[in-house]
């Protein structure tokens, strides 16, 4: 019923707005914004800050691990005073880090809202995973080993996490934790499956290279391999992507399949759309011509999906997809050009 708004069309902010001119003028109303007032009137996804830092030992394991998250809350919108994340906020790739380590310390911040905060394709998922997988990227490199070596090492050995167990809130999408654990075998089978899938090792030319990442969301364990291209002048093209995905039982694989790879490309929007920015508490983009959505050009021109054979419990599909691709892509920029991405949108960072 929602369409392709991702929360937007859950406030009834244009329906109060017919409802109220048909109260004054006695008369049925439609209402029907604009691209412009769409756009400058949104409910927009929170910018976030994330720190992260970490020791690791001669092996180049992490012996201690800190991460800090601030981002206004959704609750801000409904909420006077609220000016931190909420627990369920947490909940979505922070609270529930998959890394293996003695030392592990979780911080949040406050951000108070300077603008109207609300739900976009899989929440506050985008920028935790952004974070972690960028960081794990990071430590590979500062460690001198392969990418998904790395990743699957710092994971550690197949066990459950119970976060619980280490006094944290924690909802677990509202799934029961006997039904649906957070197993890290499950996380690290989509992982060597999309390395797989996508020839992970393999020789790349000048200017090309291969990102990973991995994330638990939804209940829904997604690993995403992504190869791009850099030109000399700093051009980035999106040559292809793979994406192994873990929903449990699949009853329509097609959907499955039709959701990842659309997650997929959002993920491509989260890394390069233009941001949203205000002058005097007005926003200045106002239409397609000064806020970059992708285009078809933008995008690979096939994106491999596999999706994993199970008993478990079904889980979600339709945001997955969404948060392992900025990573992967930021990482696979590395790989072919040394240019590390820290900061979404891209933008121009690539040609500075």
């Amino acid at each position: 019923m929602l369409g392709g708004a991702f929360g937007r069309k859950s406030k009834p902010d244009f329906s109060a707005e017919a409802a109220y001119l048909s109260m004054k003028t006695g008369k049925p109303i439609r209402v029907q914004w604009t691209r412009e007032d769409d756009i400058q009137h949104g409910f927009y996804h929170a910018v976030s800050a994330q720190h992260v830092e970490a020791s690791l030992n001669d092996e180049g394991a992490i012996d201690a691990y800190l991460h800090r998250t601030a981002f206004s809350p959704i609750a801000s919108t409904f909420q006077e005073g609220a000016n931190a994340p909420f627990s369920f906020e947490l909940d979505l790739g922070f609270t529930d880090n998959p890394i293996l380590t003695p030392n592990m310390k979780l911080e949040r911040g406050e951000a108070p809202a300077k603008a109207r905060i609300g739900w976009m394709r899989s929440v506050s998922n985008i920028f935790h995973a952004f974070a972690v997988q960028s960081f794990i990227n990071e430590a590979a490199h500062k460690a001198g080993k392969d990418a998904k070596d790395y990743l699957l090492e710092v994971i550690g050995p197949d066990r459950i996490i119970d976060v619980t167990e280490q006094n944290a809130e924690y909802m677990n999408y509202w799934g029961d934790k006997a039904v649906y654990p957070l197993d890290t075998s499950r996380l690290k089978n989509v992982i060597k499956k999309v390395a797989s899938m996508a020839n992970w090792g393999r020789e790349m030319p000048k200017g090309r290279g291969l990102g990973i990442a991995a994330h638990r969301s939804f209940l829904t364990y997604v690993a995403t391999v992504v190869e791009v291209e850099i030109s000399d002048k700093g051009d980035l093209t999106i040559v292809k992507s793979w994406v192994a995905i873990d929903a449990g039982t699949v009853v329509n694989t097609d959907t499955v399949i039709n959701q990842t790879q659309g997650g997929s490309i959002f993920g491509i929007t989260t890394a390069i759309s233009d941001g949203i920015t205000f002058d005097k508490g007005r926003v200045q983009q106002s239409n397609f011509h000064n806020y970059r959505v992708p285009r078809m050009s933008d995008a690979p021109l096939d994106i491999e999906v596999e999706v994993v054979q199970s008993d478990a419990a079904p889980a979600g599909v339709g945001e997955p997809a969404t948060p392992v691709y900025a990573p992967a892509l930021c990482n696979a920029i590395f790989a072919a050009c040394g240019k590390r991405i820290r900061q979404l949108p891209i933008g121009n960072q690539l040609k500075a």
